[in-house]
C-alpha cells in the first residue's frame, strides 16, 4: 500500500489556490506559450525557440502532481497567484477588451474571459 507524502498545509492550500488562478488547460498553455515564442519580437540575432517565461515553468507545475514539487516550483507556484490577483485587481476600464492586460494573464495561464 502506497501512502501519500503528507504536504505542509501552506503547500496545500498553494496548490489549491494555483490551480484556481491558472485557469488554463497545459495543452492550451502550451499553444499559446508557442505562438507569443514565435511572435516577430520574440526573435533576435540569436533566437530561443524555448517557451517564454514565466509560462514555460508555470507549465512545468501544471504537469506535476503535488508529492512531487520542488521548492522552485513552490515559488513559481507563489508568484503566478501573486501576479494573477494583482492583474485581476488592476483590470483597466476597457477590460477584456484591452489585448495587453489580457495577453499578461493568458502568458501566466489565466484566461480571464473564463467562468469560474
Amino acid at each position: 500500500m502506497v501512502r501519500e507524502a503528507r504536504l505542509d498545509p501552506e503547500v496545500e492550500v498553494l496548490w489549491e489556490d494555483f490551480h484556481a488562478e491558472v485557469n488554463v488547460p497545459s495543452e492550451q498553455l502550451r499553444t499559446w506559450l508557442l505562438t507569443r515564442g514565435s511572435g516577430e519580437e520574440s526573435f533576435g540575432s540569436n533566437p530561443n525557440l524555448d517557451l517564454p517565461q514565466p509560462g514555460r515553468e508555470i507549465l512545468k507545475v501544471l504537469n506535476k502532481r503535488k508529492v512531487d514539487l520542488t521548492p522552485e516550483d513552490i515559488e513559481v507556484m507563489r508568484e503566478a497567484v501573486e501576479r494573477i490577483r494583482e492583474l485581476m485587481d488592476a483590470k483597466p476600464s476597457r477590460g477584456n477588451a484591452d489585448d495587453t492586460w489580457r495577453h499578461s494573464l493568458l502568458d501566466l495561464g489565466h484566461d480571464p474571459l473564463v467562468e469560474r
